[in-house]
């Protein structure tokens, strides 16, 4: 029996040797999705208010379209956004990997309420995470939307169709 444990012992530390060796630290896990190669394209939207302001926002919906977010765009008009839904709340992380103009995001909680709102650099990989533990929504807009327009920590957000809860958490 001890035999055969020292071969299965020497192969078992020879894989962990192996594993240790220095990887090239901008390559993705083969499991990883790939990154987005270009802008998608324009998404379906729905109008949100946040007071009595109105922003035409495309609704990032699927795991796709919300990692493609607004990668590859080269510019973003002042009245829109892109909203993207999460199936349970959680801490929040966004980056701009592959992003050429500078957004804003707010964090939002189920009830539509703005948790905390972000700047974020073009191209900088490094993700922007909540402090909030119970974000549900992101919403982004050009960079300094939030400031120009008045709409702080707080606000309640509503769309076309009601609250985002009603909007987006619909049960069929």
């Amino acid at each position: 029996m001890k035999c055969v444990r020292i071969p299965i012992l020497i192969l078992v530390c020879a894989a962990l040797i192996s594993g240790c060796s220095k990887s090239n630290t901008n390559a993705l896990p083969s499991s990883a999705p790939r990154l987005p190669e270009q802008a998608q394209a324009k998404l379906p939207t729905i109008k949100l208010w946040l007071g009595s302001e109105e922003l035409i926002t495309e609704m990032a919906l699927t795991d796709e379209q919300q990692m493609t977010g607004m990668m590859f765009r080269t510019n973003i008009v002042e009245n829109e956004a892109m909203i993207f839904v999460h199936p349970t709340p959680r801490t929040a992380a966004y980056w701009m990997t592959n992003c050429f103009v500078p957004l804003s995001i707010a964090y939002i909680d189920t009830d539509g309420v703005i948790l905390e709102i972000h700047d974020l650099q073009p191209h900088n990989a490094i993700s922007v995470v909540s402090a909030a533990t119970n974000v549900r929504f992101g919403l982004e807009t050009s960079q300094g939307w939030f400031q120009r327009h008045n709409v702080s920590t707080g606000a309640v957000i509503r769309t076309e169709r009601g609250s985002l809860s009603e909007t987006f958490l619909r049960r069929p």
